[in-house]
């Protein structure tokens, strides 16, 4: 059975497709997602789906240049809508939480068998491993969007 971290995972990425394809707004998105959860998420993992879709939506903008940086051959708009969502969360765990980088990966790649196409586990655990051997990038990345 899955951890209730992995399921807190699973719902906030469909949170944030449902948001990035339909334009949604995120508060009620996030609500509606968390109040239908069956059974109910303990405190911890409703603070991550909360804490993942919160910090997606903030940081959207230098998530996308970080991958938009580290796939160039994609531009960030052409990506498979699951799989942009899920880097954005792996990213936004990389850098904002306390989320291993290692657990932050293997989360994301199982997110893509799961919910992906057939190459998107190889596609995403090759965008986050470019980022983990250039992680100083990425940082510059980040830290020239908040400026």
């Amino acid at each position: 059975m899955k951890s209730q971290r992995h399921r807190a995972r699973q719902i906030a990425l469909q949170a944030l497709y449902e948001i990035d394809m339909t334009n949604h707004p995120p508060g009620q998105v996030l609500q509606r997602h968390m109040r239908e959860v069956t059974p109910p998420l303990p405190p911890g993992a409703s603070a991550l789906l909360r804490d993942l879709v919160q910090g997606v939506m903030e940081h959207q903008d230098g998530l996308d240049r970080v991958i938009g940086h580290f796939a160039p051959e994609w531009p960030v708009s052409q990506i498979a809508a699951i799989d942009r969502n899920i880097l954005r969360m792996a990213l936004w765990e990389m850098n904002f939480n306390d989320t291993p980088i290692k657990v932050a990966i293997n989360e994301a790649v199982e997110l893509a068998k799961e919910f992906g196409a057939e190459t998107s586990p190889r596609f995403v655990n090759g965008v986050l491993g470019a980022v983990t051997r250039k992680k100083g990038e990425m940082e510059a990345i980040l830290c020239s969007t908040s400026a």
